[in-house]
Parts: C-alpha cells; structure tokens; sequence
C-alpha cells in the first residue's frame, strides 16, 4: 500500500532532524519552502508540519515560524542511580517491621481505610558506614506475617520475587529524588551524619504492571557523598 504523502514528508523531515542537518532551536523550513520542495498542496504539508509537532520535533509558533524542538518525545532517555561503591558486601539491618494503617500512607498505596499495609525499615551499609535509611510500605496481602526473623525481609525484592513470583526491577515504577537540607534529625542519627550534611531524599511508587496494583511505596533517605546520577538519551526508534 502506497505510503500517503504527508506521511512521506513526515519521515523524511524528521530523518533530516535526526541526522543533524538542524541544530535545536533552528529556524525550520516554511510551509511555503515546502509547498515548492515537495510539489503538494498547503493542505498536505500541513498535516506533516502538525504531526511532527505532535511528536515533539518542531515547535509551531503563531506570527514568528517553526522551529526545531529543544525536547523529543521519541528520545529516550535512561536515568542510572550510580553506585559509587561496591553493593556486593553491603549489609542491611531491618530495624522494625509493624503493621498499621495509617490514612497518609493508606493512601499512597491505594488502600481502603480498613485495610493494613506493613512498615518495614531498613539501615544499609557499605563498609560499615551507614548510608541509606529505607522505609518501605507494603500492602498486608505481600508480607508473610508469620515471618522467622527481621532479617527475613533485609531484601523486599527477593521476597517478593521467592514468595509472589514477582520482579519488582521488571515492574512499572515511578522515583523522585530531592536533596534535604538540613537532614533531619533522627535519619542523621542513623545516618551517623551532621544535620548540616545533605541527603537525598529518594520517593518511590512501584505497581504491578498487569493490574496497575501498588505493591510498595518506599521513602528512603541517602547520604549525599554515595549519590550519583547518569543519564543517557536513546532514540525511541530502537
């Protein structure tokens, strides 16, 4: 089947785009630049022009032209937590682990008010310094209640993967990371850090991708010096 013709523009506009004949910010063809390069109606160059800006390729403005996107929605782009230490001999303390249901975190989890999620919280460690404090909530139905010991649950992950048959890694997740100046006071303590000494202060959501269900809503404080950030942009083609 013949390729309609604004969808041919299209494409090779947007190949133009990509192999860098524009920077971002340049000023793009005109409509009429284009009506003569391509031999078509107004109509047809149009419909490209409004579908790559759908993309986010070129921006549209009304009286001053069409320009090349600084942002596109089909570049990928993957964010790494960096860890700058070794993770293999980390060791995590569970410091507690309580069941409860609190309205704020009910929330956050997507729980009716008479339903119960479990607290559990966390101390990791790399060579004996302290630098993550984790408090992790999770709805009543993924906790074996009639676990042995704290340790049991050092590795929500694994546990989840041991005794659900789910892969938190491999499950839709939403994080926020945001720097906390001054620590407070308790998480310092923990921390055994000064107030005056930044954290980041990491939210995250995971949900089971088939259902959308929450299964954990973690608040985790970490210290500043062992935080790393990457990213890299890929293109949504691949």
């Amino acid at each position: 089947m013949a390729i309609p013709k604004y969808q041919y523009i299209k494409d090779e506009l947007k190949s133009k785009i990509i192999s860098g004949q524009f920077e971002n910010g340049d000023k793009f063809y005109t409509e009429a630049e284009l009506i003569t390069m391509y031999d078509v109606s107004s109509i047809t160059v149009v419909r490209a022009l409004n579908e790559l800006a759908k993309d986010g390729y070129i921006i549209r403005q009304q009286g001053k032209g069409t320009f090349v996107s600084r942002a596109r929605k089909h570049k990928l782009v993957e964010f790494s937590d960096v860890e700058i230490f070794p993770t293999q001999n980390d060791q995590v303390t569970v410091l507690s682990i309580e069941r409860g249901n609190d309205l704020k975190f009910l929330d956050k989890l997507d729980l009716k008010g008479h339903q119960f999620y479990y607290k559990i919280e966390r101390l990791r460690k790399a060579k004996d310094i302290p630098y993550i404090y984790h408090q992790s909530y999770i709805p009543e139905q993924y906790i074996n209640a009639n676990y042995p010991n704290l340790e049991y649950y050092s590795s929500i992950y694994n546990r989840f993967k041991q005794d659900y048959h789910i892969h938190m890694n491999d499950e839709h997740f939403e994080e926020t990371n945001e720097i906390i100046f001054p620590t407070p006071e308790a998480v310092a303590t923990l921390l055994d850090i000064d107030t005056n000494f930044p954290t980041v202060f990491q939210v995250k959501t995971t949900q089971l991708e088939s259902t959308g269900q929450i299964l954990e809503y973690s608040e985790a404080y970490k210290r500043g010096d062992f935080f790393k950030i990457k990213f890299v942009s890929r293109s949504g083609n691949h």
